[in-house]
């Protein structure tokens, strides 16, 4: 299988790729493939990047795995395809930004919306084997996606990186905090959401109002 960044991020992250842990995981993908159903599909693997390049990166959401069921998974995280019944943790990140902004709560959970105005939807990991969630973890994606976001963080300044839950927020070690915002709370899952975690962080219109205050468009959540 080829895994091939588009070209905006190959130029940061084509190193990393010649790297004997890349090589492996690219052959532990296409034998998984191959043998298994595995989500995302193929040409979806890299969706959060084709949407959103490295230049355009204005805020980073950072999730674990993709989902594992039929059709949900597309690449970005906590996103679903288009008609897809929305799971609980996409559920209550609509429901904070109802809160956060008085939005309407949206008919389809595909975010590829955001992707396209600047939100990179970061899985730590980018695949996994059908109905067998964390099966294609610590084989080499989350090395890979770490060196992604210490990229950003080098790289670029003035990003606004949610880490919502305790996963994400052990990525923080990688985010230079003196040239970007880092925002955190609990996890949008239920179990977090319902114990007080989740609701009323407003981390949305925190994040707008950062991108307005810093002369950029903020983000139509």
């Amino acid at each position: 299988m080829d895994l091939t960044l588009p070209s905006s991020w190959e130029h940061y992250l084509k190193p990393e790729r010649d790297k004997p842990y890349f090589k492996e995981l690219t052959q532990f993908i296409t034998k998984e493939y191959e043998a298994y159903t595995c989500y995302p599909n193929r040409v979806e693997i890299f969706s959060a990047f084709e949407h959103c390049s490295f230049s355009d990166v204005k805020v980073v959401i950072i999730g674990q795995d993709p989902y594992h069921g039929p059709n949900q998974a597309n690449g970005l995280c906590f996103s679903v395809k288009d008609g897809i019944k929305h799971p609980p943790s996409l559920v209550n990140i609509f429901k904070e930004i109802e809160i956060d902004l008085g939005a309407i709560y949206p008919e389809s959970g595909n975010l590829q919306r955001w992707a396209d105005q600047g939100v990179l939807l970061l899985n730590a990991v980018l695949t996994v084997r059908e109905q067998e969630p964390g099966s294609h973890q610590k084989k080499g994606w989350e090395k890979f996606t770490d060196v992604v976001i210490s990229k950003l963080s080098d790289e670029r300044s003035d990003i606004v990186f949610m880490l919502w839950g305790g996963f994400a927020k052990k990525k923080a070690i990688l985010i230079d905090s003196n040239k970007h915002h880092i925002l955190t709370s609990g996890h949008p899952s239920p179990l977090s959401a319902n114990r007080g975690y989740w609701f009323g962080n407003k981390h949305f219109s925190i994040c707008n109002n950062i991108l307005n205050d810093l002369g950029n468009k903020s983000i139509i959540w």
